[in-house]
C-alpha cells in the first residue's frame, strides 16, 4: 500500500470518526482483583430481535447476549434489580467487549468497592461490516429499536428487574458511545440514566479525497466472505453505508455510498449528515431533560475527544445537568477501569433501586 492510500484512508477514518480505534489499540489497564469481591453469574442467551427480521444484508436476527447476574440474585428470590445496558465498538462483539472491559472482574470489583447491585446486559450488535451503528436500516436491520424495545422487554420478561425507565441506564464506548448517545437522545422514555464514553461518529462527515483504489476495492464486495477480506477502513465505510444510506433497490449490498466514480454524492452525504448526534442533539433537548444524570469520557490522547468535547458544550449551551471528563489515556487503554471505578458508580448514583420510583 502506497504511502498516499494511507493517507487517504487515514482521513477517511478520522471523517468516520473511527480512526482512534486503530491508532490507540494498546493494553488495557486492568484493576486490580478486589480481595472478597463476590462472584458474579454469567448467562449466555440469545434473544430474537422483532425489529431486525427482513433485513437485506442477512444479519442474525437472534442475538447473542451477556446477562452478569449480581452475587445476591440466586439466593434473594424476591429481589429486584435495575439493569445497565452496555454496548460495545466496532469491529468487535458482545464476547470481545466483555474482555476489553473485563467483565465480570470489573463488576465484581465495583460491588466489592460499595456500588449497589444492578445486573449488566451486554448485547451483540456485530453485523456482516462490522458494527450496525446502533442504527435504523432496512439493510442491517433497526438495532436502535432492538436495543430500545426488543432486548429491554425480554430482560424485563425474564429476569427480576425493576422495569422502569428509572431503574435503567444505558453505556457504551466508542461506535457503543455513538449509539448509547443516539438511542439516548431518541428514547428517554425507556432509560433513566446516561453515560457516554468516547464516542464516535459524531459529526457530520464531509467529502473524502478521491481514492480509486479503495472505490474499486469496495464495488467488488459482493458478500460477506467479501467483506472480511476488506481492511478496517474499507469495512467501516460499508458499515455506516449500511447504517445511513441504505438502498433496497441497490443490490447485492443494498447501500450507497457517499462517493462514486471519483465524486462526491451529496444526497449521500446528506443521510449520513442526518445520523450525526451533533447535527440533530437539538431536537432532543427536551428528551435529554427527563434523564436523572448523563455523563461522558473521553482520554486525552484520544482523537475523539474534540467532537465529545463538542457534545458537551452543546449540553451546557442547553443548561443540562452533565458531567465530562478528559482523563488520561488513549482510546482504549482506560476502558477496564473507567467501567468498574466510574460507570458502575455513576450508575450505582443515579439509577433507581426501588420498586416504585419517582
Amino acid at each position: 500500500m502506497t504511502k498516499m492510500i494511507k493517507v487517504l484512508f487515514v482521513a477517511i477514518a478520522f471523517q468516520l470518526g473511527l480512526a482512534s480505534l486503530l491508532i490507540a489499540q494498546v493494553q488495557t489497564q486492568v484493576p486490580p482483583v478486589i480481595p472478597g469481591a463476590k462472584p458474579v453469574t454469567l448467562e449466555r442467551i440469545k434473544i430474537h430481535g422483532t425489529s431486525l427480521e427482513g433485513n437485506l444484508e442477512g444479519d442474525a436476527v437472534d442475538r447473542d447476549v451477556l446477562v452478569f447476574l449480581p452475587p445476591s440474585y440466586a439466593t434473594d428470590k424476591h429481589h429486584r434489580y435495575p439493569v445497565i445496558y452496555a454496548l460495545h465498538g466496532y469491529s468487535i462483539g458482545a464476547e470481545q467487549w466483555s474482555h476489553e472491559i473485563h467483565v465480570p472482574q470489573t463488576i465484581q470489583g465495583a460491588f466489592a468497592q460499595g456500588a449497589k447491585e444492578m445486573i449488566v446486559v451486554l448485547p451483540d450488535s456485530k453485523t456482516i461490516h462490522n458494527g450496525s451503528m446502533y442504527s435504523s436500516s432496512i439493510t442491517t436491520g433497526d438495532f436502535e429499536r432492538f436495543i430500545s424495545h426488543d432486548l429491554v422487554a425480554y430482560i424485563d420478561a425474564h429476569y427480576r428487574t425493576l422495569p422502569n425507565r428509572q431503574s435503567r441506564g444505558l453505556v457504551g464506548h466508542s461506535m457503543g458511545g455513538y449509539g448509547a448517545t443516539r438511542i439516548g437522545m431518541k428514547h428517554s422514555d425507556v432509560f433513566g440514566s446516561l453515560y457516554i464514553m468516547s464516542p464516535c461518529c459524531l459529526s457530520a462527515r464531509s467529502a473524502s479525497p478521491a481514492n480509486p483504489d479503495l472505490e474499486k476495492a469496495l464495488a467488488e464486495v459482493k458478500n460477506e466472505e467479501d467483506s472480511a477480506k476488506l481492511n478496517f477502513f474499507a469495512r467501516a465505510q460499508l458499515a455506516s453505508a449500511a447504517a445511513w444510506s441504505p438502498d433496497p433497490k441497490n443490490p447485492p449490498l443494498y447501500l450507497d455510498l457517499p462517493t462514486k466514480d471519483g465524486v462526491p454524492q451529496p444526497d449521500v452525504l446528506a443521510r449520513w449528515a442526518a445520523n450525526a448526534p451533533l447535527a440533530f442533539v437539538d431536537q432532543y433537548i427536551g428528551d435529554l431533560r427527563q434523564y436523572r444524570a448523563i455523563a461522558m469520557d473521553v482520554g486525552d490522547q484520544d482523537g475523539l475527544r474534540i467532537d465529545a468535547g463538542k457534545l458537551h458544550e452543546v449540553f451546557d449551551r442547553y443548561g443540562l445537568a452533565n458531567s465530562f471528563e478528559i482523563y488520561s489515556g488513549t482510546h482504549t487503554s482506560a476502558v477496564a477501569d473507567r467501567f468498574q471505578n466510574h460507570v458502575m458508580p455513576f450508575f450505582s448514583k443515579n439509577l433507581c433501586f426501588e420498586t416504585h420510583c419517582r
